[in-house]
Order: C-alpha cells, then sequence, then structure tokens
C-alpha cells in the first residue's frame, strides 16, 4: 500500500490593507490631499478627523478673501480653530504644507487681527530645553467675530471714509468756484450723500464691535426668533414716526437703569396691546 502524499503547504492568505478613508467633501472646498502621520499633533490625529480639519482650512481661505484675508492667513486660522488645541508653527506648517516664511507671516497676521493667542507650547514627554511658543485660537465666536469687523473698519472702512471725504471737499470747492455747471453740482451733491452713507455704515461698524461678546449674541439670538413678519412691521412703524418723536423715545429708553428696565418693559407691552385692542 503506497504511502499518502504529503501535505502541501498552503501560502498564508495575504493580509488585506485596511480600507482608505473616503474622503469628506465640502460645498466649495477643494479636497485636500491626506498627508502621512507625522510628529507631534499627527501621531495621535484621527486621520478622518484631521482629513476634515484641513478641508475645513481650505472652506475657510475662500470665506476669508471676501472678509479681506489673504488666503494663507485664513486658511491658518480655519485650522487653528478647528484643531481645538494650542498648535505650534511646525504643526501648522506640515499640516497645510505651508514654508516656514509663509506660516510665520501668516501666523503674525492673524495674531495682529487679534484672532490668535500665543501661548507656552505644551511639555512633551523627553523634551529638553525651555518650552516653546505655541498659538492657540480665540474660540468664542462672538469675539473673534467683533475682532473682524473692527479690523476690517480701520484698515478697509477708514481709508475708503478719507478717500471719500477728500473727494467731497474737492467737488465742493469746485462747485463753489463755478456755481453755474450743473455737472459739478450734481457731482457734489451725490458724493455728500456717498459720505454721509460711508460715515454711518462707518459708525455702526464701530459700534457692533465695542458691544460686549454676550450681548452681541443675545441680541442676535433674540433678532433671530422675531419673525419676518414682525421685523417688518416694526421698521414700517419706524419708517411711518417723525424723527423728532423716535429720537426722545430711545434717548428715554437708554437713560433707564438695568434694575427698572424689566418691570419697564413689561409695562410699555402692556400699554402697547391695549393700544392695538
Amino acid at each position: 500500500m503506497s504511502a499518502a502524499p504529503a501535505a502541501v503547504p498552503q501560502a498564508p492568505a495575504e493580509r488585506q490593507a485596511p480600507a482608505e478613508p473616503q474622503a469628506v467633501r465640502m460645498p466649495h472646498a477643494a479636497v485636500v490631499p491626506m498627508a502621512p502621520a507625522n510628529e507631534g499633533l499627527f501621531a495621535t490625529a484621527s486621520a478622518d478627523a484631521e482629513h476634515i480639519r484641513r478641508l475645513i482650512a481650505t472652506a475657510w481661505g475662500d470665506v476669508g478673501s471676501t472678509w479681506g484675508f489673504p488666503p494663507a492667513t485664513a486658511r491658518v486660522h480655519g485650522y487653528l480653530l478647528a484643531s481645538r488645541r494650542p498648535l505650534t508653527e511646525r504643526e501648522i506648517r506640515l499640516a497645510l504644507g505651508l514654508s516656514h516664511r509663509a506660516a510665520s507671516l501668516a501666523l503674525a497676521e492673524v495674531a495682529a487681527w487679534g484672532l490668535v493667542e500665543r501661548v507656552p507650547e505644551p511639555r512633551r514627554a523627553g523634551s529638553r530645553g525651555p518650552a516653546g511658543a505655541a498659538w492657540a485660537a480665540i474660540d468664542d465666536h462672538w469675539r473673534w467675530f467683533g475682532r473682524v469687523v473692527e479690523q476690517r473698519r480701520l484698515r478697509q472702512g477708514g481709508p475708503a471714509v478719507a478717500a471719500i471725504e477728500g473727494a467731497s471737499s474737492a467737488a465742493r470747492a469746485a462747485a463753489d468756484g463755478r456755481p453755474d455747471d450743473p455737472d459739478l453740482g450734481d457731482l457734489r451733491m451725490w458724493l455728500d450723500d456717498v459720505l454721509a452713507f460711508v460715515r454711518l455704515v462707518d459708525r455702526m461698524a464701530a459700534l457692533m464691535a465695542r458691544v460686549p461678546p454676550r450681548d452681541l449674541e443675545r441680541a442676535m439670538r433674540l433678532a433671530a426668533q422675531v419673525p419676518d413678519y414682525t421685523m417688518l412691521r416694526l421698521l414700517d412703524l419706524l419708517a411711518a414716526q417723525p424723527d423728532g418723536d423716535v429720537l426722545p423715545l430711545l434717548d428715554a429708553l437708554a437713560r433707564l437703569s438695568p434694575s427698572a428696565a424689566p418691570g419697564t418693559a413689561g409695562l410699555f407691552a402692556g400699554v402697547l396691546r391695549r393700544l392695538e385692542g
């Protein structure tokens, strides 16, 4: 009886490589290639979370350009916001693919806007020497939004107002010298109107920047709860009143003490309901 043939050893089954995470697409944002894990932040970060953080940074760069930010500056701000912790300049430039110079300039610019703060770098095990510097984003949305408004007013609104003031003065002087020129007279009137408009917008932006973040948040939240119909009716009622009646009312309301305001508001609402009936 012949011996059974020896069993042929089977080749070990090939191990399946883990599936690549699907790229997450965000509206109006280019897909950012995911970099391999590196030192620092990337060594412990979730790959999917890190990919989304970079997508947010790219989208923030697009949005920030409409606010007057250089794209790299806005990307750095967006990445710091999404990272939710202090980061060093090296971690930021590795994540966003920036040069040392570009990352340093972007951090200096976003710090000048008051949107990030320089903080001590968290100590790492085995590190030698004094701790370096890191950057943390201002995480309060209302605080950094107010700073964006104020810096845009200073950097863009101020020069625009000054330029229009100069043009308005030139038109006024020219029109005074040639009162028979209808074109100069029309231009002078138009520039005076434009100047009044930009001064009003500049003042509103300055006031918004001075409102404490929590007060601004509450005002916006309350406004969001008012139905559109009610808001439009209020504007219609305001437009129907003479300035001489509205301004004293606003002045009287502003003089109320905070302790008396709640009861006064309820009394005022009751009077209005009776008038409506």
